[in-house]
Order: C-alpha cells, then structure tokens, then sequence
C-alpha cells in the first residue's frame, strides 16, 4: 500500500474515533444512558455525525483502496484527503444547530464520485487488458 493512502486510512480512522468519543461525552454531559439512541438535542446530533461518519467510511475505504491500487496513488491519495476535509467540515457543522453542512458534504460526495471513477475505470482498464 501507498504511504499517502496508508496516511488517509490512518486519518479517517481517526476522525471516526473522535467522534466516538464525542458521543461518549454528549451521554455524558446530556445523561443518555447506553444504549438508548435519542434524548437530548445535542446528543443526537453528535450521534448522527457518528453513525453518518462511519456510513460514508464504508464507501469511502474500500472505494479509496481500489482507486490506488488500479489507478494513481498519488491521486487517489489527493482525491480522499479532499473527502476527509469535507467530512471533518460536515461533522463540524452538523454539530452546531443552524449551521450549513451542505458544503462538507458535498466536497465529501464529489471526492468520493472522483475516487469510484477512477477505481472503476482501473478495474475496467485492467480486465480489457487480461482479456
């Protein structure tokens, strides 16, 4: 594996940690007793960031790895600390009531439609050449 997709790998892993502890400390600081999912306003929103975090990771890594591995690293390794940006950027913003998260997450979609076309033209590339 590319050093630079190991970082974003390494990163993302970090992102979701800190939001989990976040919701660690929103049950805490609201008194939302595990494993109840809902309460006060601002647990919930740390919650969502939390479960929305670890969906788009999902996507994101596999999509990520496939992108170096049949295309361009250094690329791939561009495309997802944009994606990582943009989802630091919407966790933040989600956080606080009234805020737009609409940006993040969208810097966060595009980078990842980035990363799918490039791994899905590798892959393609790749089994016309065996053929």
């Amino acid at each position: 594996m590319h050093p630079l997709i190991a970082l974003v790998t390494l990163l993302t892993i970090v992102l979701m940690i800190a939001c989990t502890i976040l919701v660690g400390r929103a049950r805490g600081k609201y008194k939302i007793l595990a494993p109840a999912t809902t309460g006060h306003e601002g647990f919930e929103r740390a919650f969502r960031v939390q479960m929305n975090t670890q969906e788009g990771a999902i996507m994101f890594l596999p999509t990520l790895w496939l992108a170096a591995y049949f295309g361009n690293p250094e690329w791939a390794a561009l495309a997802g600390a944009v994606w990582l940006a943009g989802r630091i950027w919407y966790a933040a913003a989600y956080a606080v009531p009234g805020r737009n998260r609409g940006p993040g997450f969208a810097i966060s979609l595009l980078a990842l439609a980035v990363l799918l076309v490039m791994a899905a033209w590798g892959v393609i590339w790749t089994l016309l050449l065996a053929g």
